[in-house]
């Protein structure tokens, strides 16, 4: 009576539940967990749980779950809580779904190979972005599902390559080649945002208004580079100042005592 209701309500038009009906299912749906579970929600039909078939001695399970139809190894037990699970990818019909696609998503991610540069492992598999190759701590987005399984190393490292280049500009080519300084390293014209100059190391060099790139001469390039390089010196650190010390106060001089009166002096004032 479940599936019914919701085989008609899924047909739509006069067949289509009422709302009032509608909740009513959606209250049994939940007090009945096993019914629900049975339900896909992407489907056009309901899709019932069933082995598939077994691998390695293991049976192989269609279900349904809250996020959608998975495929699972062996069955949930005190052991083994969690059996390895995946879910259907987007696009993939679970109801035509054999043994050999449920154990390739089982599988994955697949390995693809070393990479030819630095000898890390490349591999394939589904995420949740969607299937994707992986280099490394790198990824790179795929289009097509079923390429997980059958993308090759060529096409994997073109795959890596050119996320690892898109968004990014490309390096500007150099003007002109001068030649080598003396110090070594190459000396190149560039252009660049302000117009032309000359690239040596760290070391750029605007060329004067009245000096194109086709004329400059490598002696040239070695005076701008020279004058460049000669406007910025290192500074050198300053050293820190010496505390300057207080020079202790000279002690000041006794005062004179004052000498007494002359005796003449003091009889002329007695008078």
């Amino acid at each position: 009576m479940l599936l019914d209701a919701y085989a008609r309500d899924r047909a739509g038009g006069a067949e289509a539940l009422s709302a009032y009906a509608r909740e009513n299912l959606v209250r049994e749906l939940a007090a009945r967990p096993q019914a629900f579970s049975v339900l896909a929600f992407d489907g056009e039909a309901p899709v019932g749980d069933r082995v598939l078939g077994e691998d390695q001695g293991e049976p192989i399970s269609l279900k349904t779950g809250r996020f959608g139809p998975y495929v699972q190894r062996g069955e949930a037990s005190e052991e083994n809580p969690k059996p390895p699970r995946a879910s259907i990818p987007k696009g993939w019909d679970p109801a035509s779904l054999d043994l050999e696609k449920a154990v390739q998503l089982l599988s994955l991610p697949r390995p693809v190979g070393p990479h030819p540069e630095d000898g890390l492992l490349i591999e394939a598999g589904i995420g949740r972005f969607g299937p994707y190759v992986k280099h490394g701590s790198k990824y790179a987005n795929i289009a097509d599902v079923d390429e997980v399984f059958t993308i090759g190393m060529n096409r994997a490292v073109e795959v890596l390559a050119a996320k690892q280049t898109r968004g990014r500009a490309a390096a500007a080519a150099p003007l002109r080649e001068l030649g080598e300084h003396p110090d070594g390293g190459p000396i190149q014209v560039m252009n660049g945002r302000y117009g032309p100059y000359v690239k040596w190391a760290k070391v750029n060099a605007t060329l004067p208004r009245d000096t194109t790139p086709e004329d400059l001469t490598l002696e040239q390039a070695l005076e701008l580079i020279a004058a460049k390089a000669g406007k910025t010196p290192a500074k050198a650190a300053r050293k820190p100042a010496a505390a300057k010390t207080a020079k202790p106060k000279a002690k000041a001089a006794p005062k004179a005592k004052a000498k007494p009166a002359a005796k003449g002096k003091a009889a002329k004032a007695a008078d």
